[in-house]
């Protein structure tokens, strides 16, 4: 069983980012990223920082705003606007959840999909339907490289995806689909998860559930990537994933900490860097 080290990945990609950035402030262009922060969410704050102190170390301008908590859906999308028209703005990113009385779709749809480096513009997501070069979504693109970087080729693989959502399941199934897997998409109402995953050479889990894989749903020498970030009790980080009883199955597994998370910043400033040299 080998743990796949998403940190060290993760770094690599950075230092290579370094020296793109490097390179491209001799021609005179420094990328930039714009990341909106709305309200007071603490863990919002916690990933608004993490991304500032990135964009710091890679060489990257970052451009953070604070809207309140009770700000207008008008008035982000008036920062938005601005943002759209700034050249010196390469990405932008509005921190998710925003407060339930903002229109997230209508927030995510006026962003310019050529600054979206989140890649949640309905025109970055249907050019991943197609196949075609866009903006990836940073977390499935992570995982991608993950895969890559340990030579695990999904092309012919039984792949199950635990997770529907727009940024996390969707996406990754739509990624494994279009590297030459065969992909089943489970969520909450699927009614046969276990003889599912039995099936599979490769689990992709990602709906915050603590322990929801456990090792009786894996097959002998499965990869299993874990997306899942969970406190516990404890206080201690967990995946979805149990760990102690999937690694001794899984032939690849993801730890968390330490997995993909690091691997979603370092896709972020991947993707503020390419839209850059656009």
């Amino acid at each position: 069983m080998t743990i796949i080290d998403g940190k060290k990945l993760s770094n690599e990609i950075i230092d290579s980012l370094t020296n793109e950035c490097i390179e491209l402030k001799k021609i005179g262009i420094t990328p930039g990223l714009a990341v909106i922060l709305v309200g007071n969410n603490p863990a919002s704050a916690t990933y608004v920082n993490m991304k500032e102190k990135a964009c710091k170390r890679v060489g990257i301008n970052s451009f953070k705003y604070h809207l309140n908590e009770d700000s207008t859906q008008k008035e982000l999308l008036d920062l938005i606007d601005r943002l759209n028209k700034d050249d010196k703005v390469n990405g932008i990113l509005v921190q998710l959840p925003l407060p339930s009385h903002f229109n997230t779709d209508e927030v995510l749809e006026f962003i310019s999909y050529k600054k979206d480096v989140d890649g949640f513009h309905p025109y970055n997501v249907g050019l991943l339907s197609l196949g075609l070069e866009g903006f990836k979504p940073c977390t499935p693109y992570g995982v991608m490289k993950l895969l890559k970087a340990y030579e695990i080729n999904p092309e012919g693989m039984n792949a199950c995806v635990i997770g529907r959502s727009n940024i996390v399941g969707k996406p990754m199934s739509m990624l494994l689909l279009n590297s030459g897997a065969t992909v089943t998409t489970c969520h909450s109402k699927t009614k046969n998860l276990k003889e599912i995953t039995l099936q599979s050479d490769l689990i992709v889990v990602g709906v915050g559930k603590p322990n929801l894989l456990t090792a009786d749903m894996v097959k002998d020498g499965a990869v299993v990537i874990d997306v899942g970030i969970n406190r516990i009790e404890s206080g201690k980080l967990v995946g979805d994933a149990d760990f102690d009883g999937v690694s001794k199955k899984a032939s690849f597994i993801t730890p968390v900490p330490g997995g993909v998370g690091p691997m979603t910043i370092a896709m972020l400033l991947s993707n503020c860097v390419e839209g850059a040299k656009k």
